[in-house]
């Protein structure tokens, strides 16, 4: 795990990333690491609560040599980033109030219905990522109507959702708001208010697909030869080569467990934390060694179950897809590739699109990659170039004349 500051303000960017922040916001934070960077230098870089705590303490501004509000937010919010990092692997993005409890809604109904809610996803046997995205979003909603002095669900009507989606816009990224509006549908569902449903509808906030960005033939085989060659530790090497190869999703690499792997038949079974569908791979030789490498000789000892554990103490399993980003980025500086950003969802859509050009069906494809749908695998046909000039139809004679 980072604990040096420029190493984790990596991991805190492509979290803010990940969650849909604007890049305004992001630049915004990005301003403080460098200054957070410049205050650790005494400390040859290493990031420690200690640090966390002088930095946040720093409120005046050297421009007015007065107190700046913005600049306690500013530095005691990215100090709180770092503290979480530094003590559980991962970045907890949850607005805290002071005294540190998660804010939820305080009217009765509102806790009452919260409750129901999150004891229904429960019965239903969703992910637990899941559930936590859709009581998420049904929390937000309920304190967006909380603070604008309603007090009961049946006093909201179509306007406050609308009212709703704009008060995220300030946060969110406008690319995000798809994902918003996916988590947010499934509550008004559970509350049969098909008024408000409409309403969500009528938002017409629509999903983007952006192009991602894929490694060329020269950058994959560095990136394999890091791992091959001891430039990385067996454990980096064995999560970067599994994201690589098989396009395992960073939650399914986390909760990855030791009895799922079958080494007599080099194969991994499991059952996929976004689906639930069960799924098993085969795995190449090179992952089945660094896997060896790194349960006899440097996996902590513990009792958990998870394969892949923290290297400091303590030594926990991640929790975070934050944590694995780091550990990819770090196999790619240790390919001389320091500029790419190697989260499991760029190593995801180049598996993909390699198992594409050469020749695999789709139904293949989706099956190795986990979808619940084969539908979801028709994305990665976008990025296959040479594949999709060879279903131009060429123009008749004389078309363009």
């Amino acid at each position: 795990m980072e604990a040096m500051v420029d190493g984790i303000g990596l991991v805190v960017v492509e979290a803010l990333r990940a969650a849909g922040y604007k890049e305004s916001t992001i630049g915004q934070y990005q301003k403080s690491i460098r200054v957070l960077a410049l205050l650790a230098q005494k400390e040859g870089g290493l990031y420690t609560p200690r640090l966390g705590a002088e930095f946040a303490s720093m409120t005046t501004s050297p421009r007015t040599g007065r107190f700046s509000a913005q600049r306690r937010f500013d530095y005691s919010r990215l100090a709180t980033l770092f503290d979480s990092y530094a003590a559980t692997g991962q970045v907890s993005l949850a607005m805290s109030s002071r005294g540190g409890r998660v804010i939820v809604p305080q009217s009765a109904d509102f806790v009452a219905l919260w409750e129901t809610w999150s004891a229904d996803m429960e019965r239903r046997g969703l992910a637990a990522a899941t559930r936590a995205a859709y009581g998420r979003a049904a929390g937000e909603y309920l304190l967006f109507l909380e603070a604008s002095g309603i007090a009961s669900f049946q006093a909201a009507d179509g306007t406050t959702v609308f009212r709703f989606l704009e008060s995220l816009r300030g946060r969110w990224a406008q690319s995000a708001m798809w994902t918003v509006v996916t988590n947010f549908r499934p509550f008004l569902t559970f509350v049969h208010r098909q008024d408000l449903l409409d309403a969500l509808k009528m938002a017409q906030t629509r999903r983007r697909h952006q192009l991602v960005p894929l490694l060329g033939e020269r950058e994959e085989q560095l990136v394999v030869q890091a791992c091959t060659h001891n430039e990385v530790s067996a454990r980096d090497a064995a999560i970067t080569l599994l994201a690589l190869v098989t396009g395992l999703r960073a939650c399914d690499i986390i909760a990855l467990r030791l009895k799922d792997i079958d080494w007599r038949s080099s194969t991994l079974a499991i059952v996929q934390q976004k689906t639930g569908n069960p799924l098993t791979l085969p795995l190449l030789a090179v992952i089945i060694g660094k896997l060896a490498n790194y349960i006899l000789n440097d996996r902590p000892d513990s009792d958990l179950k998870n394969v892949f554990l923290r290297s400091l103490a303590p030594h926990l399993a991640f929790s975070d897809h934050a944590s694995i980003y780091s550990i990819t980025q770090r196999t790619f500086r240790a390919a001389g590739l320091p500029n790419t950003k190697a989260a499991t969802r760029m190593l995801r859509h180049h598996a993909a699109t390699k198992l594409l050009r050469a020749g695999t069906p789709l139904p293949t494809i989706s099956a190795i990659l986990g979808h619940s749908s084969p539908d979801s695998t028709n994305v990665y046909l976008s990025e296959d170039t040479d594949q999709m000039r060879a279903c131009v139809l060429p123009m008749p004679a004389g078309a363009g004349r």
